[in-house]
């Protein structure tokens, strides 16, 4: 295990599993750049955060991805508000080994999928360590491709046209069911528009992308795909408009 996953495991369940406010001092960075639309910038509103959870909060991960000195987790938190939500949080941890930077995009939990699949639900744990490069190159260039330049004439050859496991809430497995789900956002006034990808971040056979765009609203998309021998296989994302202010001067991104 990588020291910056190392690092973010330990800090994220003493803060969040162990809910300890001093956990701050031990974990994070004086310089601590916070770019989530639920707090302020530094550690002290990170402090403020971790003392305010209430006894039935719970964090439920599903799987960490890490990538030089950026790690990204994909879980549900419960107690956060009235449903649960499912997310993504992207940490940079720095030299020293304290969490430096934040960055976040969180959804609803939906019961009833088009796929019937959860939000999270699937393979979990990172075994192809070798092929990280070569999936991070693949994907990066479908979101050049696709999700950047709209050529969906090359979906193939990044998509497995035997098995796409969906985790979009509105999407069945599937090409096909990816492609009804994109009729029916249209119609509805919301097409996918990707302006700007942000990171690409690979473990093994996963790869997130962080990307900037619109769906009917501006949005941050989280876009977490599953590489199987040369071709995505799995999809789950996090689809989060941008709010018209956030709480510090950081952006979204």
């Amino acid at each position: 295990m990588s020291i910056a996953k190392s690092t973010v495991l330990k800090a994220t369940a003493e803060l969040f599993g162990a809910k300890d406010p001093s956990a701050v001092d031990r974990w994070v960075a004086a310089d601590y750049q916070q770019h989530s639309a639920l707090a302020a910038d530094g550690p002290e509103a990170l402090r403020e955060l971790v003392a305010g959870l209430g006894e039935d909060f719970r964090y439920e991960g599903a799987r960490v991805v890490a990538d030089g000195d950026l790690v990204a987790l994909h879980g549900t938190y419960h107690g956060f508000g009235p449903v649960p939500l499912v997310g993504f949080d992207i940490f940079r941890v720095d030299a020293d080994g304290k969490l430096a930077e934040h960055w976040d995009a969180l959804t609803p939990l939906v019961e009833d999928t088009v796929s019937g699949r959860s939000q999270t639900d699937g393979p979990t744990e990172v075994t192809e360590t070798g092929a990280t490069d070569a999936n991070r190159a693949l994907v990066a260039e479908f979101a050049e491709k696709v999700l950047l330049g709209a050529d969906y004439s090359v979906l193939t050859d990044y998509i497995s046209t035997e098995t796409y496991h969906q985790h979009n809430t509105d999407a069945a497995d599937g090409l096909d069911g990816f492609g009804a789900a994109a009729a029916k956002w249209a119609g509805q006034g919301r097409n996918l528009f990707y302006k700007k990808v942000h990171k690409v971040i690979a473990e093994g056979e996963f790869v997130l992308t962080q990307s900037e765009g619109e769906f009917g609203v501006p949005v941050a998309y989280y876009d977490l795909f599953r590489v199987a021998d040369g071709k995505i296989v799995e999809h789950w994302d996090v689809v989060a408009p941008i709010p018209a202010e956030l709480p510090h001067g950081n952006g979204l991104f």
